[in-house]
């Protein structure tokens, strides 16, 4: 079983990307498309103050009329981030995206923010664990190491 230290530890970028509460809705936006991500933490200071995401956009913005020039992040960003820690399991973690709904987990440990984990990264580390299992049924049933 793996715990969410092994999937940050394998992640080849291990940056965590954030935004301003005062930053518009747009410089989140060309932000995310820059980077190739559907998440930025919200921050102030090393403080979660939130997370903004894709959905967000959908459904606060576009759906609501608002413009992404004139709409602060803060305006629009889910308050309630929702976390785990490091010691954490996959499948605890993916019990927790599938309960809530969620793509982004912010990962902290003593308060302090250490790593950001995905729906993605949790799919691919599952992945690699049964082919890893398979392969392990091969060799076993067929008494061959290749």
């Amino acid at each position: 079983m793996t715990v969410v230290a092994e999937i940050l530890k394998s992640k080849p970028d291990g940056l965590v990307h954030s935004i301003r509460p005062t930053a518009s809705v747009l410089e989140a936006l060309q932000s995310m498309a820059d980077l190739h991500i559907g998440a930025l933490l919200v921050m102030e200071g090393s403080t979660i103050v939130g997370i903004v995401t894709e959905r967000d956009y959908a459904r606060k913005i576009a759906l609501m009329g608002r413009t992404s020039v004139a709409t602060l992040v803060r305006d629009v960003m889910t308050t309630a981030v929702m976390y785990v820690q490091p010691t954490q399991t996959s499948e605890e973690c993916m019990a927790l995206m599938t309960e809530n709904r969620l793509r982004h987990l912010p990962v902290v440990e003593d308060d302090a923010l250490v790593g950001m984990i995905s729906i993605g990264d949790l799919v691919k580390d599952i992945i690699s664990e049964q082919k890893f299992i398979i392969e392990q049924m091969k060799h076993y049933i067929t008494g061959r190491n290749s």
